[in-house]
């Protein structure tokens, strides 16, 4: 994918599905993209074809001059565009069909079909953006909830790669001041090493800062799955529909009605959270529930946090202390349910058990109360408190996790190597790796492996 620049690319940059969308936008970039434009749009009167102006006209085979489409076209010339190449897009009828003409007429003409990011790809080799705001678009897209998208475009103005960056010259700086002694050391003064352990603490005080955040941007990125367990008719469905004010589970008085894991997603302080309903757990011989019963015991062990939930007219059960057997080395918290119909019932548990529990939720999911409780308990647990988009404007993802702690332990590195009273030359190699992972983040050094992971990961078109 690296060495694509010099060919004219197209895709559909929009969702194409059968009787949706109103719009299909079909995106052109590329030295021939000006000249594909003008074999297949007409533009009626006199529309001035200049940049950054969007024409009226219809969309015709070249050759048949049957017509394809009444479209707009909009004209982004270089290096006033996305990819800072010629960019032309053609705004079609939404549906299948328009577009995939289109896109077949363009291809017909000299464009080559997108790889997954190539847009996004383009716009990074040509300077546009840095590596850090290409990885902010592709999570802004992908985004689940208010907070992520906060977060991505905080990434996508900077706000990451700004302080990177400053790390990175700093770093580079003392290479500098270090290098210099080694090849004139008789023409310069001696180095002020409590100046380089001053600058070394303070760059390696923000990079473990900024790594702080990677597991609260992994949280807002991927979510959080919740699996709701317990045994038949404790009120797991009826939970599950009022915690999604909706009715996705059915609700009845007999025991075993939800005979599979049944999903909702929903959003809790900016978190997104995939919450699986199960089959209730127990020893039965009816075939179709005895797979449900095996699949709730499978979501709750691949879960970030299992709801255990007890019906409160009945208290603690021995079912109830099977099930808290197979799900104690969870992430867990206790549901007490149907307060309603036992109000002021105190449960009793088995001796140990009410002091390895550390969070108890009363609700009375029929009459949708406690749910605010248990949503508190929820990011409490994740100990994420009161998460809003002011405080995140740094998250960082995997790779630049990963990369970073390079960074981190070159430069721990590097200080262990002074206070050992090395010579200057053994700085240097620290310093060189830890400048290497913070080019890796923003992409001023980069391989084109690297490059391949990433935008492999974007959608076509984008």
């Amino acid at each position: 994918m690296f060495n694509t620049q010099g060919e004219t690319i197209v895709a559909i940059a929009t969702a194409i599905v059968a009787q949706q969308g109103s719009i299909g936008i079909v995106r052109l970039s590329g030295e021939k993209s000006l000249a594909i434009a003008k074999t297949l749009f007409n533009a009626p009167g006199k529309q001035p074809w200049e940049s950054h102006r969007l024409l009226y006209g219809y969309i015709r085979h070249p050759d048949t001059k049957q017509l394809i489409d009444e479209a707009l076209m909009l004209l982004m010339l270089a290096p006033r565009s996305y990819t800072r190449e010629d960019v032309v897009e053609f705004h079609c009828h939404g549906g299948i069909i328009p577009v995939q003409q289109v896109l077949q007429l363009c291809i017909e003409q000299g464009a080559r079909l997108a790889q997954p990011g190539e847009f996004t790809l383009r716009a990074f080799l040509n300077g546009r953006i840095d590596l850090t705001q290409a990885e902010s678009i592709a999570e802004l897209v992908s985004a689940q909830s208010s907070a992520a998208s906060q977060v991505a475009l905080a990434g996508l103005q900077g706000k990451l790669a700004h302080p990177i960056k400053e790390l990175r010259h700093t770093c580079l700086d003392i290479l500098a001041e270090v290098e210099a002694r080694i090849d004139f050391e008789d023409d310069l003064p001696p180095l002020d090493e409590n100046k380089i352990r001053i600058q070394l603490q303070a760059v390696l005080k923000q990079v473990t800062q900024i790594l702080a955040t990677a597991d609260r941007g992994e949280l807002l990125r991927s979510g959080l799955k919740v699996a709701i367990v317990g045994r038949p008719n404790v009120g797991k469905s009826s939970l599950l529909n009022a915690w999604s004010r909706s009715d996705r589970a059915i609700v009845t008085d007999l025991p075993g009605t939800t005979r599979d894991v049944i999903e909702s997603t929903l959003v809790v302080g900016g978190i997104p959270i995939q919450v699986l309903d199960t089959a209730g757990i127990r020893d039965t011989s009816d075939t179709v529930e005895k797979i449900g019963v095996e699949r709730s015991r499978n979501a709750a062990e691949s879960a970030d946090l299992v709801l255990l939930t007890i019906d409160a007219t009945a208290g603690w059960t021995e079912a109830d202390s099977l099930i808290y057997s197979q799900v104690k080395h969870r992430s867990l918290i206790l549901v007490i349910n149907k307060t309603d119909l036992a109000p002021g019932e105190v449960i009793e548990y088995p001796s140990g058990i009410s002091t390895e529990i550390n969070t108890t939720v009363k609700t009375a999911a029929a009459k949708n109360q406690g749910i605010e409780d248990l949503e508190t308990a929820i990011l409490q647990s994740v100990k994420t408190g009161n998460i809003t988009a002011a405080n995140l404007d740094i998250a960082i993802n995997q790779r630049q996790a990963a990369t970073l702690t390079r960074a981190k332990l070159a430069l721990q590195q590097v200080q262990e190597t002074i206070n050992n009273n090395l010579p200057l030359d053994f700085w240097t190699i620290d310093l060189r790796g830890a400048i290497q992972a913070l080019g890796e983040i923003t992409g001023e050094e980069v391989t084109e492996s690297v490059l391949d992971r990433i935008f492999s990961r974007f959608c076509i078109g984008k």
